[in-house]
């Protein structure tokens, strides 16, 4: 399952990928917000990023204004490994070499079409494994 939540920087947008993720049939989970009246973005980002700590949600997505705090708060969390995508390039390796797990985006900074082609890509590209794999064990800190 996949979850999506936002602060009131990331709403339009959010609310745009939630209406393209409809239109392809795929199911998701709406952690909020769902205004764009003034939120903490720690909030719904610690929220997300719990759920995919403890397997309830197999990929994230964050949306903030600049996708920044977003990325940042849920990647204090174990297992999360958030990556802020602005361009394909960076959606795709971060899946292929990264394993992210929590896509996060701008949505004052990146256009819903933009946003729509980074977030196909995270979905659909598997992650390589092998040598990759060895380096992200190395990313936890006991």
């Amino acid at each position: 399952m996949i979850a999506i939540a936002c602060d009131h920087g990331g709403y339009d947008l959010k609310k745009a990928l939630c209406d393209w993720m409809d239109s392809r049939g795929m199911p998701y989970e709406n952690l909020g917000t769902d205004s764009g009246d003034s939120v903490d973005y720690p909030e719904y980002a610690h929220r997300l990023a719990a759920g995919i700590a403890d397997g309830t949600y197999e990929k994230g997505i964050l949306v903030c204004g600049t996708g920044l705090g977003m990325s940042m708060a849920a990647n204090r969390h174990p297992g999360v490994r958030a990556a802020l995508c602005s361009e394909s390039f960076s959606a795709a390796m971060s899946r292929r070499h990264n394993d992210a797990n929590v896509l996060c985006i701008g949505g004052r900074v990146t256009g819903p079409e933009v946003a729509f082609e980074i977030l196909e890509i995270f979905l659909g590209t598997p992650f390589d494994g092998d040598r990759h794999a060895r380096r992200i064990s190395k990313i936890e800190i006991d």
